[in-house]
């Protein structure tokens, strides 16, 4: 570790990327490039598989990172924990869907597939708000689930998941848009990327810090002491973090990093 130095993670979604452009702000960009200027270590923990934040991590300079909501987790370009979901229960929740009308998407480490025709309305729509060039393609014979699947989408609309989550008590659900849920391995989380990342990074908790907006980044700001909700998170993601700073789009990064005397103010 840095003598006096942080450790900060950030989420992509609504926090180091505006909620509906997903356009990266000049503050935010200058403020990342200062801090690693000034030797801390810049982290990004994501929901976001990692071939879907490739061009952000280029543009950053960034080599540690938390995607699939804590179940990969890279440590300055190295793979330092892989967490799958288990083959036979992706296979019982993929029947279960079928019948029930809701498509799946599974992610491994380099591709996103899907077990329906990729012209769902429910697929089209939440996708299309990431405003990514990858989009999931139809799977054949089941091959993308006999590779390492990360993270699982299911698609259905709000309320329905309640079924799946009594009936799946091994796999968490977690909506991140009103079409779609993040499906992970049971007490996977951001949260737990951290503390993976952490057994290889020695900082200590007064030094680490967390900037998040959507449901799964509670988890992540409720273990990090320093944790910091963006003015347009949702009502109980505000309540988990220590402090609230301002919208994303409103320079809310960067005064967020002035306000802990991170960053010098202007």
């Amino acid at each position: 570790m840095v003598p006096d130095k942080s450790i900060l993670f950030f989420d992509i979604d609504g926090t180091l990327l505006t909620e509906e452009e997903r356009t990266l702000p000049e503050s935010t960009k200058k403020a990342i490039f200062k801090l690693k200027e000034l030797g801390h270590e810049v982290a990004i923990a994501t929901g976001r598989a990692k071939f879907l934040f490739d061009d952000l991590r280029d543009e950053l300079g960034i080599d540690t990172y938390i995607s699939y909501n804590g179940q990969y987790v890279v440590c300055r370009g190295e793979v330092v924990y892989a967490n799958t979901i288990n083959p036979e229960t992706l296979e019982e929740l993929t029947a279960f869907a079928l019948k029930n009308n809701h498509p799946v998407v599974y992610m491994n480490d380099k591709k996103m597939t899907t077990n329906v025709p990729n012209d769902h309305p429910y697929i089209e729509e939440s996708i299309a708000t990431l405003k990514v060039d990858a989009y999931p393609e139809q799977e054949e014979h089941n091959t993308a689930r006999q590779s390492d699947i990360y993270q699982s989408l299911l698609f259905n609309t709000e309320g329905e998941e309640k079924i799946y989550q009594d009936t799946f008590t091994n796999l968490d659900f977690v909506r991140w848009h009103p079409k779609s849920l993040d499906v992970l391995p049971k007490g996977g989380s951001k949260a737990l990327g951290i503390k993976k990342l952490l057994e290889y990074l020695d900082f200590p908790s007064e030094r680490q810090y967390a900037f998040g907006d959507g449901l799964n980044d509670i988890e992540m700001l409720q273990l990090v002491p320093n944790s910091v909700a963006m003015g347009n998170a949702l009502p109980e993601v505000k309540e988990a973090a220590a402090f609230v700073t301002k919208d994303v789009s409103d320079d809310g990064i960067s005064y967020a990093l002035q306000h802990h005397g991170l960053l010098p103010k202007d």
